[in-house]
């Protein structure tokens, strides 16, 4: 299986081309999807047309087309960006959906591009609309990396400030005393020998559990400030 021939391209009509091109590609799903749907691939591969051999012996696609570091770059640091916008706002008890403002006062060179095209993508994945280039106004606000970026978000209005960590701290008090607790019983050599196996395994499962809460909490205050 090859794509269209470039030397064939010129006499053919645009219909022409759109068709081989069309069958080119499905060629190429086909022999991806056999190894999942065999029967029915086979059918397909044969009914589309006169074969010198059978599907299953089909060479796996080769992708041709060279790829850009730059827009591999932009992709990650958009990627980034959207992973930590979402993961801010579930730790804070901001609507995922909720479009914030957001400010990045020395952009590096993939942030400078990506802004500047891909303003659309930003705001529809990590829902930051407008991005501002330069310093965040004074006030609370969390802070959110992508890759070496760190841009500031306001918080002004969005949540209440005092609530919130009154929220967090607490939960966070719960989450080490817990965490101290099973520490504790964990380290006792008599646990480990006279408990059941499943309990140690669950009191291991439930210190990750709280150590991991310590982590995000912490972090979710330090984002308030």
């Amino acid at each position: 299986l090859q794509s269209p021939s470039r030397e064939r391209e010129g006499d053919w009509s645009p219909a022409q081309e759109t068709r081989a091109v069309a069958g080119w590609a499905l060629d190429q799903i086909l022999v991806m999807l056999h190894p999942f749907m065999p029967f029915i691939t086979e059918e397909l591969w044969h009914k589309l047309g006169a074969r010198d051999y059978e599907l299953i012996v089909a060479q796996w696609p080769k992708p041709e087309a060279e790829i850009s570091k730059e827009a591999t770059d932009a992709i990650d640091w958009v990627i980034d960006l959207t992973t930590n916008t979402r993961s801010a706002k579930n730790e804070l008890g901001i609507a995922p959906g909720a479009k914030l403002a957001a400010w990045l006062a020395s952009p590096s060179d993939v942030a400078a591009r990506t802004i500047e095209r891909s303003s659309a993508a930003i705001e529809r994945l990590a829902r930051l609309t407008p991005v501002t280039i330069g310093e965040a106004p004074a006030g609370p606000a969390m802070q959110v990396t992508a890759g070496e970026d760190v841009f500031v978000i306001p918080l002004e209005g969005i949540v209440d400030i005092a609530a919130e960590k009154a929220r967090l701290e607490k939960a966070l008090a719960t989450s080490q005393k817990e965490a101290k607790s099973l520490e504790g019983r964990l380290s006792n050599p008599a646990f480990a020998e006279k408990a059941k196996p499943e309990a140690v395994e669950k009191a291991r499962a439930d210190l990750a559990h709280h150590t991991g809460e310590v982590e995000r909490l912490t972090a979710a205050l330090a984002r308030l400030g």
